[in-house]
């Protein structure tokens, strides 16, 4: 979907262009880029604190390839683990936890095994949870605050512009060429933001939502494991979370 969206926004704007005589060389601009897409990055950079940037980098491929979270796998899992620790015990699972490449599982796992009581492996995961969302959410708004930021630069853009033309009034050959370019700052500024940027972050938001349900639910498998529940109502348990 997201690479059907962003065919379809090149489309819209360069055969809008088109359609409306403007024609695609008026999208052109190294000004407008200048002021309104490096314009826009500065600002991020200044809000952002580096950790928090490089987190943004590192989960903006979610909004082409968002996590493969596969909750039906991990509902299978974790009733396969509930039947060996009602035969083996918690200590049972041990074995598993060199095979499991999740470290939010692992984590998870590692404290039932270690035998903690419900209350206490709820209390440390959820803190995980949290602070794994919170972190996730943070990267999340640095592109919601460029969806934020470009179309106030493109306001400058088409200000500065504007402020040339006046300067060129004795030269009425000029102001038609003015006026337009001034508008293009806006034109990017506007669209960057509405149909990259603010999409990108809302995008990511449902990633993590999705995630973080899924972490819930792992949470809950993991809890029902600890204290000895009957796998089938484990899985009926969990099977909730799927709708």
């Amino acid at each position: 979907m997201s690479v059907i969206g962003l065919i379809l926004a090149f489309l819209a704007v360069i055969v809008g262009a088109v359609l409306k005589g403007a024609g695609i060389h008026a999208l052109l601009s190294a000004a407008a880029f200048m002021i309104v897409v490096v314009g826009t990055i500065a600002a991020i950079c200044v809000q952002t604190p580096l950790g928090v940037m490089k987190h943004a980098l590192a989960i903006l491929p979610w909004v082409m390839n968002p996590p493969r979270l596969e909750p039906e796998n991990q509902i299978r899992k974790m009733v396969e683990w509930s039947q060996i620790a009602r035969k083996q015990g918690l200590l049972g699972l041990e074995p598993i936890l060199n095979t499991e490449k999740d470290d939010f599982i692992r984590k998870a796992l590692q404290l039932v095994v270690d035998g903690s009581e419900p209350d206490s492996i709820r209390n440390v995961m959820e803190v995980e949870l949290n602070t794994r969302e919170h972190a996730d959410n943070l990267g999340a708004k640095v592109f919601e605050g460029m969806g934020i930021y470009s179309p106030t630069l493109g306001i400058i853009g088409a200000v500065l512009g504007l402020m040339a033309v006046m300067q060129n009034l004795a030269d009425p050959s000029k102001l038609g060429h003015g006026i337009a370019a001034a508008f293009t700052a806006t034109v990017y500024g506007i669209g960057l933001a509405n149909l990259f940027f603010l999409p990108m972050a809302s995008k990511l938001k449902v990633a993590i939502q999705a995630q973080t349900q899924v972490r819930e639910m792992i949470i809950e498998g993991m809890i029902s494991i600890a204290q000895g529940e009957n796998p089938r109502s484990i899985e009926a348990k969990l099977q909730g979370y799927l709708h």
